[in-house]
């Protein structure tokens, strides 16, 4: 646990942030971020297609504090889907809503995820808005209903870890909705601490979701939980089409491909850009196997 919060403390640093760039290369980000730019981001895409293999990508970034930059992201945003069906790849679109201004003007933000939906809709493709901390999630989730009463083309993610997912994974019925863990460090006033009670809790939302004849994206490199969920679909004949499974980029690559040539949907998290630093720590302080596979890079170098 200390190693957890340790990684999650460096995660939102500003100092160590700024540091960090020259550390990437050795830290073996490559290998987790799909390049810097939007050809590049497309390029693996494409590559992942080619495997059987489905996308979604996140241009890396967070909390924005200016008007200036929540638009730049937004626009950049635009430019990501309008490549996506240039290329014409399986693929679709994740982002945080502080990126695109929610801590400067919730007003516009909403207006950057209008201009977004919009663009998203005209190529058919689908916009995911990622999860952030507990101080995020009233708002996130208000601002996502306001968006589904013009757009069906928008969903969001819903955190294991919190006691009240089960409530609004009810309450989300019909959305596309991202079920993970939670990657972020949480009190224990609103969120489980311990492994066997957020594994317990993600199972739970995750069938409840299921039940109700929900679409679910299943984000998860735990094998046992894959398992378990693909034995609850078979049991109440629930469709290969109402699930999908998610990994991230660079991870369980086998287990991936495995999935794919069973006949589920296996899509890929792909993150890119070069402001990557929040996101790879998060990804060290979810699992020990993420941490030794980062030390094996310094030892390397």
């Amino acid at each position: 646990m200390i190693t957890r919060n340790f990684f999650l403390f460096l995660s939102q640093n500003k100092f160590v942030k700024s540091k960090a760039s020259k550390w990437g290369p050795k830290l073996g980000v490559k290998s987790m971020i799909a390049g810097e730019t939007i050809d590049e981001a497309m390029e693996t895409v494409r590559r992942l297609n080619e495997q059987g293999l489905s996308g979604t990508v996140d241009h890396l970034g967070e909390f924005v504090y200016s008007r200036e930059e929540a638009i730049e992201s937004a626009d950049y945003c635009i430019r990501t889907l309008e490549a996506i069906a240039e290329a014409e790849v399986d693929c679709n679109l994740s982002l945080k809503l502080t990126q695109l201004g929610l801590d400067v003007d919730r007003n516009l933000c909403r207006d950057n995820m209008m201009r977004i939906l919009e663009t998203a809709e005209k190529h058919n493709n689908f916009v995911r808005i990622d999860m952030e901390d507990y101080s995020h999630l009233d708002a996130t989730l208000e601002l996502l209903h306001e968006l589904r009463q013009r757009f069906d083309n928008v969903g969001t993610a819903i955190q294991g870890y919190l006691y009240r997912a089960e409530k609004d994974t009810r309450q989300l019925k019909g959305v596309n909705l991202r079920l993970i863990k939670g990657a972020y460090k949480e009190s224990p006033d609103v969120a489980y601490q311990k492994k066997e009670e957020v594994d317990r809790n993600y199972l739970n939302i995750i069938k409840t979701h299921m039940l109700n004849g929900s679409y679910a994206a299943v984000a998860t490199h735990d094998h046992q939980i894959i398992d378990e969920v693909k034995a609850f679909a078979k049991e109440h004949h629930i469709p290969k089409t109402q699930f999908e499974f998610q990994m991230l980029y660079g991870f369980r690559n086998e287990l991936q491909a495995e999935i794919a040539k069973e006949g589920y949907k296996m899509r890929v998290y792909i993150p890119f850009g070069n402001d990557w630093f929040g996101f790879y720590m998060r990804r060290l302080a979810e699992r020990p196997q993420n941490i030794a596979f980062a030390l094996r890079g310094l030892q390397s170098n």
